[in-house]
């Protein structure tokens, strides 16, 4: 019995090759395009909200830690990690990791028009799903908790988003969204849940502590930390955030990820 496809009887715990994984993310791929609006908007919310349970896990680690820059970090990526953990194996829609239908549009196996609408639909979705989450947070009073410690971490985060320059945040989407796609990579390579979760923690820990952008990670965190009161965070400068992260985002996952892989694995066959 092949490795790739087997029976209750013979289960095999190697992962998949390279070339497998490729051929799993393009019939995933494929698949995403073709669901129906409905779907796709709902587990796209969904995918906004689990994201923002990262992103508010990873504001509280980074409360008052006292572990040092470098170390707070790192237990602030892996905090943060519980939101693509939720998106991978609860099951949802997000638009960083959907820039790997890439492979099938470059295999010319979906088109322009069938991938800018899933693009599109995806995120409207996680913004409604972020955003909506941002909201419901202030209203529980979460921000209070260490007599205000968290609101106020919450809105020093967010301060430090809006003043990066464009430049700047544009390098950053790209270095963080390859390192997210290579997480939803790694997980196709996996057979169990801890397989997925194990290869997710790595990857998305480092592009946290680094410092890198994910844009519907600042979905979230720029508009609570707005909601919270901090300083000089407007509108006009979450969307001065949002452009050049989510266009490096796309060139990050779509380019650097899903595109040279398809040269290696797809491309002669």
């Amino acid at each position: 019995m092949n490795q790739f496809n087997p029976t209750p009887n013979h289960y095999s715990i190697d992962a998949y090759a390279p070339s497998e994984i490729a051929r799993r993310v393009e019939t995933a791929g494929l698949a995403k395009v073709e669901l129906a609006v409905m779907p796709t908007l709902a587990l796209a919310v969904l995918a906004g909200a689990f994201i923002a349970f990262g992103a508010m896990y990873f504001t509280l680690v980074m409360t008052g830690h006292g572990l040092g820059f470098g170390p707070s970090r790192a237990l602030g990526g892996v905090a943060f990690s519980l939101g693509l953990i939720l998106v991978l194996v609860a099951g949802a829609e997000l638009f960083t990791g959907n820039n790997l239908i890439v492979m099938a549009w470059a295999d010319k196996k979906t088109t322009t028009a069938k991938l800018l609408r899933n693009w599109v639909l995806v995120y409207i979705g996680n913004f409604i799903g972020s955003a909506a989450t941002a909201v419901i947070v202030v209203w529980s009073g979460v921000l209070g908790a260490g007599d205000g410690a968290v609101g106020a971490t919450a809105m020093k985060i967010a301060e430090a988003k809006v003043a990066l320059p464009f430049a700047e945040a544009f390098f950053r989407g790209i270095l963080c969204n390859a390192l997210v796609c290579l997480a939803v990579w790694l997980c196709f390579a996996t057979h169990t849940v801890s397989g997925k979760i194990l290869a997710i923690i790595f990857p998305i820990s480092a592009f946290v502590a680094l410092g890198f952008e994910h844009s519907v990670a600042n979905m979230y965190l720029i508009p609570v930390g707005y909601l919270a009161g901090a300083d000089g965070v407007t509108i006009v400068g979450f969307i001065g955030n949002l452009v050049p992260v989510t266009l490096g985002n796309i060139v990050g996952g779509s380019a650097f990820v899903a595109f040279v892989y398809w040269i290696i694995y797809l491309r002669n066959k």
